[in-house]
C-alpha cells in the first residue's frame, strides 16, 4: 500500500484553513493543521511533511519566519506561501528565503492543485540540489571541510587564525568526527604547505616496532634491521606529522616524544647520535586526556606540550544544520563512484537522517550514505533507504507499557506521567525528541509536564 502524501496548512484563519483542509484533502492528500508559524515550526521537527502550504500573515510567527526556520532544519521539505498581498517585495522576499512558490489570496484552486502536483513531482528539488551544491563549494577549504553550521564556523575560523603559526596543536573529538581533516587544513594553510604531510595512527603500531616508526633505526639495530631506514619525523622534514591517536602511545614512548617536542631532535633506535628535526606536531584522541593523566596512563608535562592550541571537534548531533551539505556532497561522491544516477532526497528522506543521532558522526554517515546509494532504486533517496537507521530509536507503545507496568493498579495519569519521565530519560532532556517520541506537540508536553510538576 502507498503511503498519501502528507501536506501541512497554515493559516491562523480558522475557517479558511478548514477548508482548504477539506479541498485538499479531497485530493487524495493527508492533511495537517497549524494555526500559527510557531505551531508549524513544531509539527516540522516532529514530522516528516512532503509539503508544507502557509499564509504569510499570521500573529505570532510570521510565514516568512516559520518559513527561514523550517527550512534551516530541513531544506528538503517544498513550502508554498500563501499572501493576502500581492506586492512583488513580499513574494521576492519569500522566494529569496526558499519558498518554492508563493499563491495570492483569494486561491485559484485550479492553480493550488497545478502548484502542489509540480512540487511533489520533485522539480524543487533540482532546484535544492543545485543550491546545495553551490553551499558546498563554498565551504570547501584545503582541507576537505564542509560545515556551515556556527559550531564549523567558530572552528574554521580558528583554524585559520592558528594554520600559520608554528604552534603545536591537539585536535579533541569523537571517533569519526573529521580530526584528520582538520589536521590537514591546519598544514596545507601554513607555511609548510609545500612540505610533507606525514599521518601516523599511534594505536595501529605495536609497542615495539612504534619507536622505529616515529624515529627510525640503524642497520642491525633488531633482528630484522638489515638496513637503515627513516622514521616519520625524518620524513616529515620541513613539514607536519600527524600523530592520530596520540592517547595509546606507550609511556616509554611518551618520554621520547616529550624530549622531541622540547629538543627538536630525535635518536634514531640503534644509533648514538641526535639528528635535529624541523617538523610541527599536530596531534588528536578521541578521549579526555585529563582522564588518562589522573589514571596513570598519559604524562602530563607531554599533555601540556602538545596541548599549547586544542581544537575540539563537535559531534555531528551538535552541527545537524551540517547534515543537508555533507549527505549531498556524500550522494554525489558514491552515485558517481557506483555509476548511478540519483538526483537527491525526498523531504522524508532528509528528515530520516536529520533525526538520527550519529554515535559514528561523520564516518557513520558516510557509510549510511554508500549504502542508501548503492541499495536505492529510485532517482530520490527515501526514508525506506534509512529505516535501518531508526530500528532502535523509536519508542514503541510496548516498550511505554513496559516501562509503567510495574504497579497493576496504577492510574492512567501514572502511567501517562511514568512514559513521559522514561521518555525523558531516553532522550537524554531534550525535550523535541521527547516531544517526537511520544507523538505529542513540544506545546503539548510542556503543559503535561506543568501539570505533573516536571519543569525544571
Amino acid at each position: 500500500m502507498i503511503n498519501k502524501k502528507t501536506i501541512l496548512v497554515v493559516d491562523d484563519d480558522n475557517s479558511h484553513r478548514t477548508m482548504l483542509k477539506t479541498l485538499i484533502g479531497g485530493w487524495g492528500y493527508n492533511v495537517f493543521e497549524a494555526d500559527d508559524g510557531e505551531e508549524a515550526i513544531e509539527m516540522a521537527y516532529k514530522s516528516p511533511f512532503d509539503l508544507i502550504l502557509m499564509d504569510i500573515r499570521m500573529v505570532r510567527v510570521s510565514g516568512i519566519e516559520a518559513l527561514a526556520e523550517i527550512r534551516n532544519y530541513n531544506p528538503a521539505i517544498p513550502i508554498i506561501i500563501m499572501t493576502a498581498y500581492s506586492s512583488v517585495d513580499t513574494a521576492v522576499d519569500a522566494l529569496k528565503r526558499g519558498a518554492y512558490d508563493y499563491l495570492t489570496k483569494p486561491l485559484d484552486f485550479d492553480e493550488l492543485k497545478l502548484t502542489i502536483e509540480r512540487a511533489m513531482d520533485h522539480t524543487n528539488l533540482k532546484e535544492e540540489n543545485r543550491v546545495l551544491k553551490e553551499r558546498l563549494e563554498s565551504t570547501f577549504n584545503s582541507g576537505k571541510m564542509i560545515g556551515r553550521s556556527k559550531a564549523m564556523v567558530s572552528l574554521l575560523e580558528t583554524v585559520s587564525q592558528v594554520a600559520p603559526s608554528e604552534a603545536t596543536v591537539l585536535i579533541t573529538g569523537e571517533s569519526g568526527t573529521g580530526k584528520e581533516l582538520i589536521a590537514g587544513a591546519i598544514h596545507y594553510n601554513s607555511s609548510r604547505k609545500e612540505g610533507p604531510f606525514i599521518k601516523m595512527n599511534c594505536a595501529a603500531i605495536t609497542e615495539t616496532l612504534l619507536e622505529s616508526e616515529l624515529f627510525g633505526h640503524e642497520k642491525g639495530a633488531f633482528t630484522g634491521a638489515y638496513k637503515r631506514r627513516d622514521g616519520k619525523f625524518q620524513e616529515a622534514e620541513g613539514g607536519s606529522i600527524f600523530l592520530d591517536e596520540v592517547s595509546e602511545t606507550p609511556l616509554s614512548m611518551q618520554v621520547k616524544l616529550l624530549r622531541v617536542l622540547q629538543e627538536r631532535e630525535i635518536t634514531p633506535v640503534g644509533g648514538e647520535g641526535v639528528t635535529d628535526v624541523n617538523v610541527r606536531v599536530i596531534a588528536a584522541t578521541n578521549k579526555d586526556l585529563l582522564r588518562e593523566i589522573e589514571e596513570g596512563r598519559f604524562r602530563e608535562d607531554l599533555y601540556y606540550r602538545l596541548n599549547v592550541v586544542n581544537l575540539r571537534m563537535p559531534p555531528l548531533r551538535e552541527r545537524k544544520e551540517d547534515i543537508p551539505l555533507l549527505s549531498q556532497h556524500f550522494l554525489g561522491v558514491f552515485s558517481e563512484k557506483n555509476n548511478k544516477h540519483i538526483k537527491g532526497f525526498t523531504p522524508r528522506g532528509m528528515d530520516s537522517l536529520l533525526r538520527y543521532d550519529w554515535h559514528g558522526n561523520v564516518r557513520e554517515l558516510s557509510n549510511v550514505m554508500e549504502r542508501a546509494v548503492i541499495m536505492s532504486r529510485y532517482d530520490y533517496i527515501d526514508e525506506r533507504d534509512f529505516s535501518f537507521l531508526h530500528g532502535a530509536e523509536t519508542i514503541t507503545e510496548t516498550d511505554i507499557s513496559k516501562s509503567v507496568s510495574q504497579s497493576e493498579e496504577s492510574t492512567l495519569e501514572d502511567m501517562e506521567k511514568s512514559a513521559i519521565i522514561k521518555t525523558l530519560e531516553l532522550s537524554e532532556g531534550n525535550k523535541s525528541e521527547t516531544a517526537r517520541r511520544l507523538g505529542i506537540t513540544r506545546r503539548t508536553l510542556h503543559l503535561k509536564l506543568k501539570k505533573y510538576g516536571l519543569m525544571k
